[in-house]
């Protein structure tokens, strides 16, 4: 019995072992053709993919910064340029001694020891040590032959004038990409496409002694010509800086603009920042948060980034409203008792408790008399005034090419009422930015058609890529052209030719007598815009200014915030205005028409501006003090380094001569 159960058990265990193993030759057919199809998966359809896995772990890449396009004024003048530098970095599996290396490292590059130690023994391929380095340091690193440490080329971005236009050029961050201003908004121009030095390593990463080295040259960025006028920039933020700091006010804005094609000529916003060290603030009490909200606000270009309520330089567009919709004409009379009844509300004028009495409509504007225009706004009513404010753009963006443009505030047109619709005639209840202002009157005086403001003209590429040449004056080639949006027709040109005429009487007989300049034809505009909230004693002083009065070349908007004192528009901005158009004007050769009254004038008289610049100060200080010519010394050096006007330029008896000494 006993071997019948043996026998069994064997023929049992026979099946048991032949079934393993059938299972295991099954496992490793399975296992063979698995791996095959992975072979041929990693062969054909990856290929590329382990290709380039490969080349990295047996290449070593160091990007090569491209020149990042300059920036350049009307006159090809340089605003934002390059200067050579290097970056330093350092191989792990290179460095013999870390410590000797990071001691060395952190004294030559200002750097805290222990960061540079930690950065030094990371376990990557290349670990960057600080960019921007100055070359000389960067030659005496080299000097040094410290291995593993890697010295490459790299690009720092210069701006020659520091402060100048800081609002608009913006700047550039570590990785020379654009963060605020004209920097930022044509970053993919300017940024150009890095270049590389590619070199052959080991397994370990050690780069091989033979080893071939391939190198990619960068392509430059594109230059970015702007309509900034150098001369007229540094012109404004000089005025602008003197009135601010006179009136102790919160801030202060010019713009020049082209009214007919939106060329802007000057923008100066202070206080400002040096485009050099934007990062720069003198508090070391702020913590990381505090820190960064000051600094977007001396960042914030309070030009296109803010709204306010531009007050009576807005009766310029109602003005324009009644007159093309036949509410209104030159002949209009109106009477002003101090005050107007709206919705059971009175709505004072600014000369209450006086009044300005019967008046015609062109004496209205002069005298800037609030009841004239709630009248207007009345007739109007307010879908027929929305449509207007629509019409000039009012709802929208400028298109302005700076980034952050904000847009105008205002009631919903169901929730406009009689008070509501009163306030707005005179430019309160709602709120717009001074580029939204500027746009909507230069339509008012330009024929009627709403243009886009802007500050790049044309692209273009320098010629042989000498990107760090700081002359500018080479000859260019690929010109790009940039183009603008321009909607025709939006007023008739009667109305312009009628409202160019009533805003030169504004500045001959009116508010604005203190930016007369003899010869020249004036139209303009003073505000006073009570800030809120309301009775805070706080208040926005401006002046809206263009000429020639017959036939516009530029639109300037002065504006004071928060001045001390006397706050009027007309007093405070106006003299500011003539300040700066005494000089602009001449400048832009905008030439002098005197009338018959005004040939006698001293300001009647030329003189031509000779060359200053290389003679020592007391000596050209006494020469025109001799000559009794109006003049202002910038800086304590002893010898005139620039001036402004040109040698050569002819210019009033009565006109200011900048010379720089700096």
């Amino acid at each position: 019995m006993s071997s019948v159960f043996s026998g069994v058990k064997n023929i049992f265990v026979k099946r048991s072992f032949k079934k393993k193993i059938f299972f295991l030759f099954l496992l490793f057919e399975i296992t063979i053709i698995f791996l095959c199809l992975r072979i041929l998966l990693i062969q054909i359809l990856e290929a590329k993919f382990w290709q380039s896995k490969a080349y990295e772990q047996q290449t070593r890449d160091r990007l090569i910064p491209p020149g990042r396009g300059l920036i350049l004024d009307r006159n090809l003048n340089s605003l934002a340029i390059n200067q050579t530098a290097a970056s330093i970095s350092v191989i792990h599996t290179q460095i013999k001694d870390p410590e000797k290396t990071a001691i060395i490292l952190s004294k030559k590059l200002d750097l805290d020891y222990e960061l540079v130690l930690k950065k030094i023994n990371k376990k990557v391929a290349l670990e960057r040590i600080k960019i921007k380095v100055d070359k000389n340091i960067a030659d005496e690193i080299r000097k040094l032959n410290l291995n593993g440490v890697v010295i490459d080329e790299d690009i720092k971005r210069i701006y020659p004038y520091d402060n100048l236009a800081s609002h608009v050029l913006g700047f550039v961050g570590k990785d020379n990409q654009g963060i605020i201003g004209l920097e930022a908004k044509y970053d993919k121009y300017l940024k150009g496409i890095p270049g590389k030095i590619m070199t052959e390593t080991d397994a370990s990463g050690k780069e091989l002694k033979n080893g071939d080295e391939y190198r990619k040259e960068p392509i430059s960025g594109k230059n970015l010509v702007l309509s900034l006028d150098l001369s007229l920039q540094k012109y404004a933020e000089q005025v602008l800086e003197k009135a601010v700091k006179a009136k102790n006010a919160k801030r202060g804005a010019i713009i020049m603009m082209n009214p007919c094609n939106g060329e802007i000529y000057a923008m100066a916003n202070k206080p400002d920042f040096n485009l050099n060290d934007p990062f720069e603030i003198n508090d070391n009490n702020l913590n990381s948060k505090e820190k960064n909200d000051k600094l977007n606000k001396i960042w914030r270009n309070f030009n296109i980034n803010d709204t306010y309520e531009p007050g009576s330089s807005f009766k310029i567009i109602t003005s324009a409203a009644g007159l093309e919709e036949n509410k209104v004409s030159l002949e209009s009379r109106f009477t002003c008792s101090g005050s107007k009844l709206v919705g059971g509300r009175h709505i004072k004028c600014w000369r209450s408790p006086r009044c300005h009495g019967s008046q015609s409509f062109v004496e209205g504007v002069q005298n800037s008399c609030n009841p004239v225009f709630m009248e207007i706004a009345e007739r109007l009513g307010a879908q027929t005034f929305y449509k207007y404010m629509f019409k000039f753009g009012l709802d929208k963006k400028t298109g302005v090419d700076l980034p952050g443009e904000a847009v105008g505030i205002m009631h919903k047109l169901k929730n406009v009422g009689p008070v509501e619709l009163a306030t707005m005639s005179f430019g309160q209840s709602f709120q717009i930015t001074s580029l939204q202002l500027m746009r909507a009157a230069s339509c008012v005086i330009n024929g009627g058609n709403l243009i886009t403001p802007h500050f790049a003209i044309k692209l273009t590429c320098e010629k042989n890529n000498k990107q760090n040449n700081l002359s500018s004056k080479e000859v260019f080639k690929d010109e790009k052209i940039l183009k603008y949006n321009k909607i025709k027709n939006i007023i008739s040109q009667k109305t312009c030719v009628a409202m160019r005429y009533i805003l030169e009487s504004v500045v001959s007989h009116g508010t604005g007598n203190k930016t007369y300049i003899p010869g020249y034809r004036i139209g303009g505009k003073t505000a006073t815009s009570e800030k809120l909230p309301r009775r805070s004693g706080k208040y926005i002083a401006s002046f809206l200014s263009f000429a020639p009065a017959e036939n516009p070349e530029v639109m300037t908007l002065v504006l004071i915030d928060e001045p001390e004192g006397i706050y009027y528009g007309g007093t405070v901005a106006g003299p500011i205005m003539k300040e700066f158009l005494e000089v602009a004007l001449p400048h832009l050769n905008i030439k002098q028409k005197f009338n018959d009254k005004e040939l006698n004038l001293p300001e009647a008289q030329v003189f031509i501006v000779q060359e200053y610049r290389g003679f020592e100060t007391n000596i050209i200080k006494h020469e025109l003090n001799k000559a009794e010519i109006n003049f202002e010394i910038i800086g304590n050096g002893k010898i005139i380094k620039k001036q402004f006007p040109v040698p050569g330029e002819k210019i009033n008896l009565d006109s200011k001569i900048i010379l720089y000494t700096e």
